[in-house]
């Protein structure tokens, strides 16, 4: 069992706040994803969690035990990092079986354990290669298994997939999902990418500025976001947010007019997600714009309309096909809509 705990968790240098009383339990097999923009505090949680960064308030305890002063080396953690970190001069086996040496482990298991680790991410052709000789994905293979080898309580992952192009992150990323499953060890991944984080995650963790925002399963993040933050973090296109104002359960804004809201009058942001509105016939829409842009997507046409400084997208059937310039009519049912405070941010619930 490696249920971690974070408790008032707090890392400053001088007046930086890098993260601010950061508290959450990490069950034990739970698949966390730190989610979060560059430079938003989820790779120092990662560190002072790993041991290699020293927190300045709170506890971090790791199956009941505090490890606030225990070295890295004595947390039982495996981490995987963005840049390999694999030794030129030894082959795939030797590097794979490197912690092993290390930590002193029994070398008559070493073949076996090498072997079963190397097994599981598919290198078994690869390992009288040398890192040079690999491609990015394969590095990373490599790197995965040099973890997977020492068996430890908690995987730790930082940005294990930024290196890669597109079509590797995709089988990478199904790799280490089925390597979870099999494996059922606590693991904290980290990632600015949202849709690594929405595919992997039991719960995700989302960060800005130090501050957690939203801790969730990425349904519910994705469904109810907590504020506009994380609404336009979220999905592929982000969130549509419109600043208008409600009277009389009715939103107004530029070329947009959705009444049957349930929400007090005043100034509001509205939001909804672009595979939830649809184009209507002429004048039978929510939002009457002109077409600022269209991507053709394959599987669908993304259009988007400019409503004073947002640009608004919705997703039409692959067939259609407009001008740049053509008016359009977005429907966009009052059941779809989120509503958040223009003036906080946060989420208004009607």
């Amino acid at each position: 069992m490696a249920e971690i705990q974070l408790r008032n968790v707090n890392k400053r240098w001088g007046n930086f706040v890098g993260v601010d009383n950061f508290n959450l339990t990490i069950p034990d097999k739970e698949f966390l994803v730190l989610l979060g923009p560059s430079g938003c505090g989820k790779t120092t949680t990662m560190r002072m969690i790993a041991g290699l960064e020293d927190i300045t308030d709170g506890e971090i305890a790791i199956d009941g035990k505090v490890v606030n002063s225990l070295d890295p080396k004595d947390r039982d953690v495996a981490m995987v990092f963005q840049s390999y970190a694999l030794y030129p001069n030894m082959n795939v086996y030797e590097n794979i079986r490197f912690p092993l040496k290390v930590r002193g482990i029994d070398p008559s298991t070493h073949d076996a354990k090498v072997r079963r680790a190397s097994a599981m991410v598919e290198l078994d052709d690869f390992l009288h290669r040398k890192p040079a000789e690999l491609s990015g994905g394969q590095r990373q293979r490599v790197a995965l298994a040099r973890a997977i080898v020492r068996e430890p309580n908690v995987f730790l992952m930082d940005e294990p997939l930024s290196n890669l192009d597109a079509k590797l992150r995709v089988s990478t990323r199904a790799q280490i999902k089925n390597l979870s499953h099999e494996l059922a060890v606590t693991t904290i991944y980290v990632t600015h990418d949202q849709i690594e984080a929405m595919t992997l995650a039991d719960r995700v963790v989302v960060m800005e500025k130090g501050i957690v925002q939203q801790v969730g399963s990425p349904t519910e993040i994705y469904d109810r976001p907590a504020n506009m933050f994380v609404a336009s973090f979220i999905g592929n296109p982000a969130m549509n947010l419109i600043n208008g104002d409600i009277q009389n359960g009715t939103f107004e804004a530029r070329d947009t007019r959705i009444p049957g809201l349930s929400a007090a009058s005043g100034k509001t942001t509205l939001g909804f997600r672009a595979e939830d509105a649809s184009l209507a016939a002429a004048g039978e829409g929510q939002i009457t714009a002109p077409i600022y842009t269209l991507e053709l997507l394959g599987d669908a046409t993304m259009i988007s309309v400019r409503i004073g400084q947002a640009l608004v997208a919705v997703k039409a059937d692959k067939t259609f096909r407009a001008e740049i310039g053509d008016p359009i009519s977005i429907r966009v049912p009052p059941e779809i809509c989120h509503l958040f405070s223009t003036d906080t941010g946060q989420r208004i619930d009607g």
